[in-house]
């Protein structure tokens, strides 16, 4: 008996974060802004590595430890954590996947998120704030790709299953996220008429459950997309 069988599927969960994002979305947006504002240091990394936009990455990459706002979206984003970690059948060895690093990205007319990855990380995503018409998705990458050199290119109206890539709306309130090793960028923004706004997110297992801020997972710097 002849049959084909899918393995080591790459798995994605998008969700709503839930009742009462909108307000949420308002706070954070407006704190967005005012970090962007305020961090001085991150607006001059940001013109050498995020070039047209705001990110800081490169200067707080812990938003979470530094408010309240942001810690609420922690909480709710657990939830959604918690529950894909069970979806991917885990072993956690009665320990929790906590934020490891939660940042803000403000792409305005034009700004693009490179292609990278997030290594170190068990869970990474992305948490949007702000989507005006126009924005686009989240794309992910088949991460066996460097491992395929030598195989034919995909039928223009290949099964979902076989594409190379994957795109997920840019939608406020919304949250699409993936295991690590799964590549992601945001294209340009070519129609968008004002900046859109995000925080990126990752995850690792917590050393103590009760201290759930000291984790193992550190993030690694983005690789340049080619």
């Amino acid at each position: 008996m002849k049959r084909i069988e899918g393995w080591f599927v790459t798995q994605v969960y998008h969700a709503a974060l839930g009742q009462g994002w909108q307000a949420l979305n308002r706070e954070l947006l407006a704190e967005c802004r005012q970090v962007a504002d305020a961090d001085g240091d991150g607006r001059r990394w940001s013109r050498r590595n995020y070039p047209g936009g705001y990110t800081s990455y490169g200067s707080i990459d812990k938003v979470h430890r530094l408010s309240s706002t942001f810690m609420e979206l922690e909480r709710r984003l657990g939830r959604h954590v918690a529950a894909f970690s069970k979806a991917m059948d885990w072993d956690l060895g009665g320990r929790r996947l906590g934020m490891t690093d939660c940042w803000i990205n403000i792409m305005p007319k034009g700004v693009a998120h490179g292609l990278h990855l997030h290594p170190n990380a068990v869970v990474s995503g992305t948490y949007y704030v702000r989507t005006p018409a126009g924005c686009p998705g989240l794309k992910f990458e088949d991460p066996r790709l460097s491992r395929l050199m030598a195989a034919p290119p995909r039928l223009a109206d290949a099964r979902p299953i076989h594409r190379a890539h994957v795109t997920y709306p840019a939608r406020a309130g919304t949250s699409p996220s993936s295991r690590a090793g799964s590549d992601m960028r945001s294209p340009p923004t070519p129609r968008a008429p004002s900046a859109s706004a995000s925080a990126s997110i990752t995850t690792g297992l917590s050393r103590d459950d009760s201290v759930g801020r000291e984790v193992i997972a550190k993030q690694m710097l983005p690789q340049d997309e080619e």
